[in-house]
C-alpha cells in the first residue's frame, strides 16, 4: 500500500520555498509566491526497514517532507530517500545534508532538480548511503 502525502506541511527553518521570481495567480493578479501547495511524495513502509519516500520535485523540502512522512505514518525510521530534491545552492545544502545525515537513510538517489554542487554535498555527508542516479537506473529495495 502506498501513501501519497498531498500538501506537506513546512517545519524546517531552512527549507523556505522557491526563490524569488516564482509567481502564483490570485484573483486575476500575479503575484510573489515563494511556496508551492501542490508538493507531494509517495511513501512506503517496508517491512523491517523503515520508510521509503519517493519525491516528485521537492519544493517542500525533502527534510520537511521526511518529517511530516514520518507524522502520518508513524513510522521513525527512514530507510530510502529517492527523487528530486529541489536543492542548488546557498546555505540550504549544508543545511539539509546536516538534517538528512540525523535521518540516516540506507540509502539516498537524488535526482532531477538536485544541482551538481548539492550532489557532491550530498555524496560527501551520507557516503555510505549516496547512490548516483541516471535516466534508466533501477534500484530495487526488499523487506527484511
Amino acid at each position: 500500500m502506498l501513501l501519497v502525502t498531498g500538501e506537506v506541511d513546512r517545519t524546517t527553518a531552512f527549507e523556505t520555498g522557491m526563490p524569488p521570481g516564482h509567481q502564483a495567480l490570485r484573483d486575476g493578479v500575479w503575484q510573489p509566491d515563494r511556496l508551492v501547495h501542490d508538493d507531494q511524495a509517495v511513501v512506503l513502509h517496508l517491512r523491517g526497514k523503515g520508510l521509503v519516500v519517493l519525491t516528485g520535485c521537492g519544493h517542500s523540502g525533502i527534510v520537511n517532507i521526511l518529517r511530516y512522512a514520518k507524522r502520518l505514518t508513524g513510522v521513525d525510521q527512514v530507510y530510502a530517500v529517492l527523487g528530486g530534491l529541489h536543492l542548488r545552492g546557498g546555505q540550504v545544502v549544508p543545511d539539509t545534508v546536516a538534517a538528512l545525515a540525523a535521518e540516516a537513510p540506507s540509502v539516498l538517489v537524488p535526482a532531477h532538480c538536485t544541482s551538481w554542487s548539492a550532489q557532491h554535498a550530498l555524496a560527501a555527508g551520507l557516503p555510505e548511503a549516496y547512490r548516483p542516479n541516471a535516466v534508466g537506473a533501477r534500484f530495487e529495495l526488499t523487506a527484511a
